[in-house]
């Protein structure tokens, strides 16, 4: 029924799927990072601190399905980036843990390094999650340093098939401008998003108005750095795959596979718009306070997009700048064609699963999140 190159090609749909999601909700951690800069006072903290603590579990349960999705359709990469470059996934994860201990200990009895310590900790998972996914995505076009020895595991004495060029162990990835402007991007884009969603889901005026001036700056910033990292990556040299294989360097690559996959281009800009579309809403109009939905769901276009650019069209999607050939691709990085199969078949869940969580997400906004409704509940973060 199903070819296997279908399949993996069907599973790297998948998982820039999973990353479209993942950075749409990366909102959470985009008003995290504002809760320090906009808080005046206690009551408008913990207004910002409750409106994402409804919401936290679905960036962190999409983060742990994006890694498993990764793991399972397309192994050799986990293995060699999660294997090689931990430190990057290290300090995420980390990030992460600081956040979930965050929101479920700040007000609990016994807190004895104060609820502005656990705030504090909620800043910094705003801005360097989103910052460190960013920069580890662009190593997707830019290359990183390991070599791949797949004859290695078949020798018992020395099982390793990845190995990592340099100690940073993915840290290296900073010294690159480009990476750096794509992390940058993504924070930016987060508290575009951060905002646009306190702005829907919070019923208060004056709190209000101040996150529609800050979505002005952030918007901007968000801007220049989209701008920068796209005419990057639309005139940089790409890794390019021959059909036996083999990989070799082509002039503006991801501007050409835009080009040969009209598509995705077409996906791309009806993302951006809708982003565009969003941020100029809810900046011109006083009464315009859904601009999350459309920003939000060109969110998941664009980044999709930028992902299906990566691996799509004969692309190394995790390139090595140590070894071109060891560079991985969807044909040389993938699972079984048993694997793909099964897990395809139970992907078919998938629609059920976003339906709960729509249902799951209305019956908690149904209603925008007032101080007096904190006041009287006694589950609050």
């Amino acid at each position: 029924m199903f070819t296997y190159e279908f399949l993996q090609n069907y599973w790297w749909f998948i998982v820039a799927l999973l990353g479209g999601l993942l950075v749409f909700l990366l909102f959470v951690q985009g008003a995290n990072a504002m809760i320090l800069l906009m808080g005046a006072d206690e009551r408008e903290k913990q207004l910002m601190v409750n409106s994402t603590g409804r919401k936290w579990e679905f960036t962190f349960t999409t983060l742990v399905t994006f890694g498993g999705a990764f793991f399972a359709s397309f192994p050799l990469f986990y293995s060699t980036s999660f294997g090689g470059a931990y430190w990057v996934w290290v300090l995420i994860l980390v990030t992460f843990v600081l956040q979930a201990v965050s929101y479920e200990f700040q007000n609990r009895t016994g807190n004895i390094i104060g609820r502005t310590a656990f705030r504090v900790f909620l800043a910094l998972n705003g801005f360097l999650a989103p910052l460190l996914i960013g920069t580890a995505v662009g190593t997707f076009f830019t290359g990183s340093d390991f070599t791949v020895n797949k004859a290695a595991a078949g020798d018992s004495l020395m099982p390793v098939i990845s190995s990592w060029g340099n100690g940073w162990h993915g840290l290296e990835a900073v010294a690159n401008l480009w990476n750096v402007s794509f992390g940058l991007m993504v924070v930016g884009l987060a508290v575009c998003l951060g905002l646009m969603y306190m702005i829907n889901n919070i019923d208060d005026e004056a709190l209000v108005q101040k996150m529609r001036r800050r979505l002005v700056v952030s918007g901007v910033v968000f801007l220049v750095f989209f701008l920068n990292t796209a005419a990057g990556l639309l005139t940089m040299d790409g890794f390019a795959v021959a059909e036996d294989g083999t990989v070799y360097m082509e002039r503006y690559k991801y501007l050409h596979n835009f080009l040969q996959m009209p598509a995705v281009l077409a996906v791309f800009l009806a993302g951006t718009v809708l982003v565009l579309w969003g941020l100029a809403g809810t900046v011109a109009c006083r009464n315009f306070r859904r601009g999350i939905w459309p920003a939000g769901a060109g969110t998941v276009l664009v980044v999709m997009a930028v992902l299906m650019v990566a691996g799509y069209n004969g692309t190394a999607y995790y390139p090595s700048t140590a070894d071109l050939q060891s560079s991985l691709t969807i044909a040389n990085s993938c699972s079984s064609e048993f694997t793909l199969r099964t897990m395809a078949y139970v992907s078919f869940v998938i629609p059920f699963v976003l339906a709960y969580i729509v249902f799951a997400w209305r019956a908690m906004d149904r209603r925008p999140l007032t101080s007096e409704e904190l006041e009287n509940t006694e589950h609050k973060y």
